[in-house]
């Protein structure tokens, strides 16, 4: 049925709004238990509190992932050429990355196995790690995305990474990756303000209110570092063919001081979404200020929501930008897999997608509620 609907233009379009959808609903779920687990060594100070803690996501955190998952197969397979460039390019931080959330399920499942306070002490540092060091590589991912990427393709389309790690922590992208940091903690504050009880949850109202401040700061010294031209962008010129070949060699891209706000001036309402990521987490600190902590949540998510967003529509139609040629930067409409792949893989999404927010809705549904120290310590509980 979807033959006559779309075609491999607006195909493109809509697994660039899905592969956004899946990146923010990783954001907005896995981020905060990436948020709680930074945030560990400094709302909890006794092992009852510190699990309390973790039981506030140990019972979600795993199906949380799923979402981490389907943005990475569906780079894979909706876009080849960014998977090949981003994974192989940034593959020491993926590795960094990846090491890291590995430490996190090992915590979630050990911690409690031995009573020793330097047992738990010691996972308790490996869950700080698998959710602090994620959600600052990420972060630094997306300021080196922003920049440009030192790659360029050979003639057969051979895709050539010229990059280091050490050439990835430059002070722009570490700029990015405590925007991520302060973004991720803070929701991961909202979500323990919203299911903890006791010190744990009043603790984290207190940092919360700070990180919410700083989430919203940080974001909005990136719009000015754009705005000033201090932060360049890139923007196809001519013409692109919209539903020709996924060939990067095809088009002309330059590097403009202010093309990352180029789409706003085209669309003024879309300036409503980098709003939302300034207002999100100021609503949220005075949530966490005035204890209100269900719209703290949502503020907070909301605030993820806009953060993540605006990234992608000021990109828009990049999707990866080269820094040494710019005109093989990959875009929306010439990195795509085939106009049958993209349409095969529509209707599974249509299919499946459904289902799982169906099961994630029912998980929270079931798991609704406080936790609080007597459900942690209380005989015969599965409690972690």
């Amino acid at each position: 049925m979807f033959d006559f609907l779309f075609d491999y233009a607006v195909l493109r379009l809509i697994w660039w709004v899905l592969l956004g959808v899946l990146l923010i609903g990783f954001a907005v779920t896995d981020g905060f238990d990436m948020g709680v687990g930074a945030l560990l060594p400094f709302v909890a100070r006794t092992d009852v509190e510190r699990r309390v803690a973790i039981n506030t996501i140990g019972p979600v955190w795993e199906g949380n992932q799923v979402w981490f998952i389907l943005g990475g197969g569906a780079i894979f397979a909706a876009w080849p050429a960014l998977y090949a460039l981003s994974f192989s390019g940034f593959y020491l931080a993926m590795f960094l990355v990846l090491a890291a959330m590995i430490l996190r399920p090992v915590g979630f499942k050990y911690r409690s196995k031995r009573p020793e306070a330097r047992w738990r002490r010691n996972w308790d540092i490996a869950l700080f790690v698998g959710g602090a060091v994620p959600a600052l590589i990420f972060g630094v991912a997306v300021g080196n995305t922003l920049q440009g990427v030192p790659f360029h393709f050979t003639n057969d389309l051979r895709p050539i990474y010229e990059g280091t790690l050490f050439g990835l922590l430059n002070p722009l992208a570490l700029y990015c990756g405590l925007v991520s940091l302060a973004m991720i903690a803070m929701h991961g504050a909202a979500w323990l303000a919203f299911k903890a009880e006791g010190p744990v949850a009043d603790r984290a109202a207190k940092f919360g209110a700070k990180l919410g401040l700083a989430t919203a700061v940080l974001f909005a010294l990136g719009w000015i570092l754009v705005a000033f031209g201090l932060l360049g962008g890139y923007e196809v010129v001519g013409t692109q063919a919209v539903a020709g070949p996924s060939n990067p060699l095809l088009k002309d891209v330059v590097v403009a001081p202010q093309a990352w706000l180029a789409n706003y001036a085209v669309h003024p309402l879309l300036i409503v979404v980098p709003l939302l990521g300034i207002a999100g987490p100021l609503l949220a600190a005075l949530g966490f200020a005035t204890r209100r902590d269900g719209a703290t949540f949502v503020a907070s998510a909301l605030g993820v929501v806009g953060i993540v967003s605006t990234v992608g529509i000021s990109m828009f139609p990049v999707i990866l930008p080269s820094s040494t040629n710019p005109a093989q930067s990959l875009t929306v409409f010439d990195a795509s897999s085939s106009e049958s792949t993209l349409r095969i893989m529509l209707i599974a999404t249509v299919i499946f997608l459904p289902i799982i927010l169906a099961y994630t809705s029912w998980v929270y549904k079931v798991l609704w509620g406080r936790v609080r120290e007597e459900d942690v310590e209380a005989p015969g509980s599965a409690a972690y």
